[in-house]
């Protein structure tokens, strides 16, 4: 469960401008630490949670999202965004604020979540828009589908912003 009462992220990336995880033009943040470490993962450096990733505050990313007028939504991936899921809940009000969209990947599956009834966690969900669950399983893999790399991996709308996109996947 998440216990992160700083406003600071570790980063194992960004990426600035992706228009692969998730509608629109995006801002990416990478967390860094995983628990999950499927088999196959496409970010295997994000799994260790000591040693790598740059720390950012809320602010810092923030200022960098707000900067870029082509970006529509914001992605939080990882690693496993839970792990610093307050002040990513922290980050995703502000974007939402500026009428940013949020989409969160997580392993965990969306009943774990929701029965876990962490207060961090439940920040976040309150803040996401697109929420997409499970865990990468590699026998699971398909190009086929959108914004997912497995077919295990389920896509919950959480806000009438969230269900805008559903013709998208």
């Amino acid at each position: 469960m998440s216990s992160t009462t700083t406003d600071t992220i570790l980063v194992a990336g960004i990426e600035p401008e992706s228009i692969t995880d998730g509608p629109g033009v995006r801002f990416v943040v990478f967390t860094q630490g995983c628990p999950h470490h499927c088999r196959g993962c496409h970010n295997p450096e994000t799994h260790a949670y000591t040693g790598r990733g740059i720390p950012m505050t809320v602010d810092e990313l923030f200022a960098r999202i707000e900067a870029d007028p082509l970006v529509s939504g914001v992605t939080f991936s990882g690693g496993e965004p839970l792990l610093h899921a307050g002040p990513l809940a922290r980050l995703a009000k502000k974007c939402r604020a500026v009428g940013k969209n949020v989409m969160v990947y997580t392993g965990y599956l969306y009943e774990k979540i929701q029965e876990a009834a962490d207060p961090d966690w439940n920040a976040l969900l309150a803040e996401t828009d697109i929420l997409i669950d499970g865990p990468y399983v590699e026998e699971e893999r398909s190009l086929a589908i959108h914004f997912r790399g497995s077919r295990n991996q389920r896509v919950f709308f959480l806000t009438e912003c969230g269900k805008s996109f559903e013709n998208r996947f």
